[in-house]
């Protein structure tokens, strides 16, 4: 394939699940029309005259104004859902631990494990689409996310949120987030296609930013199940919708490459799950890994042959010869680490060593993703009157100086106001980078290309995410370990005895746990020995939480850096193209 690809052969754009405030970008701007878009689509004329045949499906209902409203009522419910899924999760780690008798680390693999599958399967589920139909993709995408969902309210183990919420929700995710961009521009035209746009994208956002506050007052005034249920019943309400969609026919090239996506899966796979394993405190973790960072290696070796023989390739390696869209993924891929790796360590520190339930613990996190939606928002809007790869710049030092900040006053802080300060400035480099970096990345695509460069990107984005959750939960218990083995050890309270059992102990189970669960554990043992390992785990929790955010620092770190490059390059044009992806 090549970047002039024929307009019938063209795949549909990704809509990336983990940029979960990419939608601060302009609004207001128009999607591409006509003959420059995305993969096989038609004007609604066209596309009318063929759905009622396409595959057996039943007739749509005929296009009317009101119909274009409901619709596009109906995709944002859709994407508000998607979007503030995650956050109920984050805040309600405490109450999921709680209810369902398991570990924090637990759920935090839950958690990388989700963002993992719709990396990994996110560019299969693009071409999927093509073969099945967008309209089915989409259909199927929903009833994913609805049994992760009913999976949440009905769950009794942390088996049934792995299962069934991270690998079949994230299954979901996969097929119905690069369904949708391709269903809003065949099924909307002209104004009707900038409002719908600017609608789903405005959920999205609005979703990101009141997430946590959302999810923390359910959570703690009903249950986390319910807020899980609710969003069953919204899902229902889009399905209920679906005869007013019209089919998105895809008449290029069927054929898949099989090797290229399986090479896909194991190498993202391997990296993130051996990281977890570790965790976890499993064993082959070093040939885990190894063999996903392999296997990526291979990857890149069969998309050249790939090349080299004509031959379709899950990704075309001609994207990547455009300076700006190479750098553009590095640093996207570099953002979404910073991110995942804070919405991991602050969650788990606001709600097991500041014992927040998850409404506080929402209000806490508020400041950083408020933040970051305002200065996305604003800074599109607007416009800025720097170069938007200075602006990239600006965005990664503030977020490296918001995190730097952090880390000495985590081991202080008695209450979530100590954060505030810290995590807006955090929260407004993220938006600054969210404002920038679509247009950026994908402003030297054409326009028969962009879809495909917004899947690699999506994919590289929702890779780093999990990567970020993976290494920052990882780091912290591997921390938490050491750190409490020790000063258990040099604890003149505890015998030798209790300071093997504690060795033992944390070397096949380490766990950051609130004051009030150590107590209830050690029940039973003398005064002097609890008093002396609550003290030991109030020392030894702030360390592990310090060095999880040399995570998102590192990350920020090397994004600012990546931004001297991309100020060596010429000024991205703004693409009506680009712009149009606005579902991060």
């Amino acid at each position: 394939m090549t970047i002039n690809e024929p307009a019938s052969q063209r795949r549909p754009t990704v809509i990336r699940h983990s940029d979960i405030v990419s939608n601060g970008r302009d609004l207001r701007r128009s999607p591409p029309t006509g003959d420059g878009g995305w993969a096989g689509e038609r004007q609604r004329h066209l596309v009318t005259s063929h759905a009622g045949a396409v595959r057996g499906q039943s007739t749509p209902e005929p296009t009317t104004a009101a119909n274009d409203r409901r619709l596009a009522l109906l995709l944002a419910m859709a994407m508000f859902v998607l979007v503030v899924d995650t956050s109920i999760m984050n805040v309600s780690i405490s109450a999921v631990v709680h209810d369902l008798g398991t570990t924090t680390s637990g759920v935090q693999s839950a958690i990388a494990l989700e963002a993992l599958v719709s990396a990994a399967f996110i560019l299969i589920g693009s071409r999927i689409g093509d073969l099945i139909g967008r309209k089915r993709a989409y259909i199927l995408g929903l009833i994913g996310y609805a049994i992760g969902a009913l999976a949440m309210t009905l769950a009794q183990s942390i088996a049934a949120v792995i299962t069934f919420w991270a690998i079949v929700g994230g299954l979901g995710a996969s097929l119905l987030l690069p369904a949708m961009q391709s269903l809003i521009h065949g099924n909307f035209e002209g104004k009707a296609q900038k409002q719908a746009y600017a609608l789903v994208g405005a959920a999205a956002a609005i979703a990101a930013a009141v997430g946590p506050l959302l999810g923390g007052f359910i959570t703690t005034y009903l249950s986390w199940r319910i807020a899980f249920l609710l969003e069953d019943v919204v899902i229902l309400v889009v399905l209920s919708g679906t005869k007013l969609i019209h089919e998105v026919p895809f008449e290029g090239d069927t054929r898949i490459d099989v090797v290229g996506s399986l090479l896909s899966v194991i190498g993202m796979g391997g990296v993130v799950l051996g990281i977890l394993v570790w965790q976890e405190g499993g064993d082959y973790v070093g040939l885990i890994i190894g063999l996903g960072a392999l296997t990526l290696g291979a990857l890149v070796w069969w998309l050249k042959r790939r090349e080299r023989q004509e031959q379709p390739a899950l990704i075309d390696v001609d994207l990547f010869r455009a300076k700006l869209f190479r750098f553009g993924v590095t640093a996207e891929m570099l953002q979404q680490i910073s991110l995942g790796a804070l919405m991991i360590a602050l969650p788990i520190f606001l709600q097991m060593v500041l014992e927040y339930d998850a409404l506080k613990a929402g209000l806490a996190i508020a400041p950083l993703s408020l933040s970051m939606f305002a200065i996305a928002l604003a800074a599109s809007k607007r416009g800025l009157k720097r170069r938007p790869a200075a602006v990239i710049r600006i965005g990664f030092a503030l977020v490296a100086i918001g995190v730097l900040s952090l880390i000495p006053i985590v081991p202080r802080a008695d209450s979530g106001w100590a954060l505030i300060a810290s995590l807006l400035v955090t929260g407004s480099g993220l938006g600054l980078l969210v404002s920038q970096l679509n247009n950026y990345t994908l402003s030297r695509i054409s326009n028969e290309r962009v879809s495909e460069g917004a899947g690699v990107n999506s994919a590289a984005g929702s890779f780093g995410l999990s990567f970020g959750l993976a290494v920052g939960g990882a780091l912290m218990l591997a921390t938490l370990s050491l750190t409490f083995t020790n000063m258990a050890n040099d604890s003149s309270v505890l015998s030798s005895s209790q300071k093997s059992q504690v060795s033992h102990a944390l070397e096949h189970d380490a766990e950051v746990m609130s004051n009030t669960q150590l107590e209830k554990e050690l029940q039973g043992q003398p005064p002097d020995v609890r008093a002396e390992i609550v003290r030991i785990n109030n020392d030894a929790r702030p360390r592990a939480l310090q060095i999880a955010l040399i995570v998102p620092l590192v990350a920020a770190g090397l994004g600012f850096a990546n931004s001297f490059r991309m100020m060596r390059q010429p000024d991205p044009v703004p693409s009506g193209a680009a712009e149009a992806v606005v579902l991060g």
